[in-house]
């Protein structure tokens, strides 16, 4: 069945989508904005679609490839893409020569959020590409803030101030407002009309106190106003009593050249109530001893209560098609 138009549609919501992402470094011109993650999630299909309204041409691929994706950046002079941190520490996991070989200057920014992300990784795309790298924090229920590429390098770790004219705060367990330096959960309003969830009024009050609502990050402020987020609620790790938060092991294992790719889950304990263990992805074929080599690495760079208590291999994580880490799976995995 074909279908014709019987008018001009108006171009306010394009309009807007294109204002957007402006802060970004998006420009109205004849850009390419390549697509590695599927569009059927939020931030994928959002960034590209402010692209096409600002005149880009639109690169798609199926499947995150590191190579592939640079192959593609040069063949198509892309000018700026959305990234997951993974595909960060895939594509620098790629040989010097590798990553040589492909001709990179069209670049003008790349977007990355969902997940925190390293700051050894995020310092050697800066080093690799030049100061093009921007972070955001945000979620389907809204945006809570930005930082640019200049703004992180004096602050490495942050994910920068609210965005203004929001509200951020971050509360502890019992609502209290905690001060900076300390760690809370972030919750944050919505201007205009409260978010809800849809069909489900039960998950929206769990998620609300007042007007603000979290979608369970926690994350902490410096005593300039600066976010940093630290983990999700649902994955913290609470053994003997103190918090861990499996992002801040996992980013020092993954500065460990053997490793390609790591998670951190906390395992029920008997004595502690939960146990910290660290499921590495080796970047080649393990040495017998590498387990051995990777609890030195944590006993040389974490806390003690930090520290995997056991090193367990896998030849890959389950994922999300935009990369993020079903660490659930993996509970329920080496729950025993």
């Amino acid at each position: 069945m074909q279908r014709r138009l019987t008018g001009r549609p108006p171009g306010v919501i394009a309009q807007a989508m294109a204002d957007s992402v402006a802060p970004f470094g998006f420009q109205p011109d004849d850009g390419v904005h390549l697509v590695v993650a599927p569009l059927y999630h939020a931030a994928p299909s959002y960034f590209s679609l402010s692209a096409l309204h600002l005149g880009h041409t639109i690169v798609w691929r199926r499947k995150f490839d590191a190579e592939a994706t640079l192959r593609a950046i040069e063949q198509h002079r892309v000018t700026d893409s959305h990234f997951v941190p993974i595909h960060f520490v895939r594509l620098l996991r790629l040989p010097a020569e590798v990553r040589g070989r492909y001709d990179l200057s069209s670049l003008r920014t790349l977007i990355h959020a969902g997940a925190p992300c390293p700051v050894e990784v995020k310092q050697h795309m800066m080093d690799w590409l030049g100061p093009i790298v921007w972070e955001y924090l945000g979620a389907t229920e809204g945006l809570v803030s930005m930082i640019d590429p200049q703004g992180w390098l004096r602050r490495p770790g942050t994910v920068g101030r609210p965005l203004p004219g929001l509200t951020v705060k971050l509360l502890d367990d019992d609502g209290r407002e905690v001060t900076p330096g300390e760690a809370g959960t972030i919750y944050y309003d919505a201007p205009g009309d409260p978010f809800e969830y849809h069909n489900d009024p039960a998950k929206t009050r769990a998620n609300r106190i007042g007007d603000l609502h979290t979608v369970g990050d926690l994350g902490r402020f410096d005593s300039d106003g600066y976010l940093y987020l630290l983990d999700r609620r649902t994955d913290l790790i609470l053994t003997g009593g103190v918090n861990v938060y499996p992002a801040e092991v996992e980013q020092h294992l993954l500065t460990q050249p053997a490793v390609a790719d790591a998670a951190v889950i906390g395992v029920p304990d008997a004595e502690w109530g939960q146990s910290v263990i660290a499921i590495v992805q080796p970047a080649s074929a393990p040495s017998p001893d590498l387990a051995r080599q990777l609890l030195d690495h944590c006993a040389a760079g974490l806390a003690s209560f930090k520290r995997p208590r056991r090193i367990e291999f896998r030849t890959d994580f389950p994922r999300t098609a935009t990369g993020k880490l079903l660490r659930r799976q993996l509970r329920e995995e080496f729950a025993g």
